[in-house]
């Protein structure tokens, strides 16, 4: 990255950090754009450059994942199995965890703190993954020569893949380090990779 783009990712990550340790300390509900901003010593028109809300700020991982994903699955062969492609994806959101900073896994627990005491917070997220999995859904059904709006085998294709990843992080649910939420992650690969028969997806 240039100077302007570190300039802008250390703001937006001073941003993050910022309204985590708020939420924490003084609840979700109860902390405002104009609290984070002031912390950060940025304005809140500065925020919304960033964020649209505290909803987008506190799921911001949805983007990054998808973002992750939709760029291995644009380098994947045309004619690789769909199902194989999204895999490749998954591991690349993998090693995206597995890469973390010490700073990046402090984030991704405070988070998790933040959805366990905000349950509300789970269905937005919830909301969110369905339009990961509706973007998904398009570029399988492209890689298929498919009408996404008809085609079920291509919802099930990603329905199963990102129901892989949701196992690797959530299930079984129990407190841990990032380097072992990734392990549980390259196990649930392994196994979805494992109970599918080859050409099942095509």
């Amino acid at each position: 990255m240039g100077l302007r783009e570190r300039k802008k990712e250390k703001t937006r990550l001073a941003i993050i950090d910022a309204a985590l340790d708020l939420f924490l300390e003084q609840g979700y509900e109860s902390t405002t754009v104009e609290q984070i901003a002031g912390v950060v010593d940025v304005s809140p028109r500065t925020f919304f450059r960033y964020f649209t809300s505290k909803d987008h700020l506190a799921l911001w991982f949805h983007d990054h994942g998808e973002e992750i994903i939709l760029e291995t699955l644009a380098d994947r062969p045309q004619d690789e199995p769909p199902f194989t492609a999204l895999m490749h994806a998954l591991r690349a959101v993998l090693t995206d965890v597995e890469c973390s900073t010490g700073e990046d896994a402090e984030r991704f627990l405070k988070l998790r703190r933040l959805l366990d005491a905000n349950p509300h917070l789970i269905g937005r997220s919830v909301a969110r993954g369905a339009q990961t999995e509706r973007r998904l859904a398009e570029v399988i059904a492209a890689r298929r020569g498919a009408d996404p709006d008809k085609d079920q085998l291509t919802h099930l294709i990603v329905a199963f893949a990102m129901s892989t990843m949701r196992v690797g992080f959530e299930c079984p649910r129990r407190d841990g380090t990032v380097a072992e939420i990734a392990a549980r992650m390259a196990e649930s690969i392994d196994l979805a990779e494992r109970s599918l028969r080859p050409g099942w997806d095509l």
